[in-house]
């Protein structure tokens, strides 16, 4: 009886080690991997590009992956995630890149593929937004306590168990900066994520090429892997607009497609760009970070056939943040050196305002266009196919939809309000009948407890013409 209790224990020892080895073999291969992914390279980022400190990178921004260990290297500038020990992965900074996670490449191999890039400009004392330096007179018709009340409002911590963590606001009104607050730590000058806002600055980079004549926006997506097959109809404007039909799993957890395409992805596009159509291009609207990667592929394709990866590389700093004075501006390659243009752009909350006052411009700066005739009025025409005409091309509308024109994304706003979005409230609003700018950059996990309608709604009671 005894010999028959031990023989069948050892057998449930031995199943039990099974599991536990196969639960621990599937956490390593299949789930791990996201999370060390993503806590190294916002650390890296956090740390090597916005200049902020580990611990508050920890605290703030990765609050969510505590359970997951991040070693900073300052010497060889990356960054080491590890869960319990399993699924390392390692991100490298690079400067003018960014930071970038070693996917299917050692860090080395990442270092090797650096170009080479210009100094950026120095800091001008002009006035913004050419320059760095203070305004020499601001609008008396400005409200000045109700605007610093506005701004009370955009870093005040309503319940404190869910902090907004507000790192940055700018008030731009009618070209100047005329208001301006930072949270300990910050400064004008520090770089911070901007999430979702990089697809408007996507699309700012294919209107670039339409206005060069080297993309047609109407015209059928240069996509090779599509050809001979019903997605080969699929426009740039489809993509531009989210109603492509691709089938897309817009979800950040383990096991989905955006999580996978960000953090585990050694070419963010290939995954997207495998996928088949859900839907009919034009007959559902359905938001995908994969599409917008999908278009800085064709960027990236357009810009290459002339000058190969380093014109790619240089591409963004050429064409839009040297123009504009955006001089901390950057956003990062994935490992196989297509920006990730859905998600990883980093700037100051002052250029990512320069960024917004080149749309409230017509895309004009300083007397040259940068950007199509039209373009702004296009990228902010609402999608027929959006549910309540609340986006555009790459950019989020104000409009509405004609039977129910009071229920907006910003019922407090103007209806030609539009806006860079990003995830935990960054915010670019620009309001071209009231001549104003908007950013807000901070880390809010709970969306809830932030407001940005009635904040900026709150910015405009206090300036001219309210």
């Amino acid at each position: 009886m005894r010999r028959r209790l031990r023989r069948a224990l050892f057998w449930v020892l031995i199943v039990l080690s099974l599991l536990v080895a196969g639960v621990v073999s599937f956490v390593a291969i299949w789930i791990a991997p996201t999370g060390t992914g993503f806590v190294s390279k916002l650390m890296c980022s956090g740390v090597f590009v916005g200049g902020l400190e580990p611990e508050r990178v920890k605290r703030e921004e990765l609050l969510p992956q505590w359970f997951v260990s991040a070693e900073v290297d300052r010497e060889a500038r990356e960054v080491t995630s590890t869960l319990a020990g399993l699924a390392p992965r390692t991100a490298v900074y690079r400067e003018g890149l960014g930071c970038t996670i070693a996917v299917g490449v050692t860090p080395d191999e990442l270092r090797a593929a650096t170009p080479e890039q210009p100094p950026r400009p120095l800091a001008s004392e002009l006035p913004w937004p050419r320059g760095d330096g203070s305004p020499s007179a601001l609008d008396p018709e400005i409200d000045q306590d109700a605007l610093a009340a506005a701004l009370d409002f955009a870093f005040d911590d309503v319940d404190p168990a869910r902090p907004l963590w507000t790192r940055a606001v700018v008030v731009a009104h009618r070209g100047v900066l005329v208001a301006e607050r930072y949270a300990p730590g910050v400064t004008p000058e520090t770089p911070l994520l901007g999430w979702s806002m990089t697809k408007s600055v996507t699309a700012t980079f294919v209107g670039m090429l339409a206005l060069d004549g080297a993309l047609d926006v109407h015209a059928p997506a240069p996509v090779p892997q599509w050809r001979g097959d019903e997605r080969a109809a699929i426009t740039i404007d489809q993509l531009l607009r989210m109603s492509s039909g691709l089938e897309f799993e817009e979800v950040y957890g383990p096991l989905t497609d955006a999580t996978a395409m960000l953090f585990e992805s050694h070419d963010t596009v290939a995954l997207p760009m495998a996928k088949p159509l859900a839907h009919a291009p034009d007959a559902v609207w359905s938001y995908s970070s994969g599409t917008t990667n999908i278009l800085s592929w064709i960027v990236r394709r357009a810009v290459e056939r002339d000058g190969g990866w380093p014109a790619y590389a240089s591409f963004p700093r050429r064409r839009l943040f040297d123009p504009l004075g955006m001089r901390t501006a950057v956003i990062e390659p994935d490992a196989s050196g297509t920006f990730v243009g859905s998600s990883f752009m980093y700037a100051s909350a002052r250029d990512w305002a320069r960024f917004g006052l080149l749309h409230l411009q017509d895309g004009v700066w300083e007397g040259r266009r940068l950007l199509p005739e039209g373009w702004v009025e296009y990228v902010r025409t609402p999608t027929p196919s959006a549910p309540k005409g609340e986006y555009g091309a790459q950019w989020w509308t104000n409009v509405g939809v004609p039977e129910g024109a009071a229920d907006r994304r910003f019922p407090s706003l103007p209806t030609d309000t539009f806006q860079a979005s990003g995830y935990q409230g960054q915010a670019v609003v620009v309001i071209p009948s009231r001549e104003l700018v908007f950013v807000r950059l901070g880390v809010t996990h709970d969306r809830s407890v932030y407001d940005l309608d009635a904040t900026v709604a709150r910015v405009l009671a206090a300036l001219p013409g309210a």
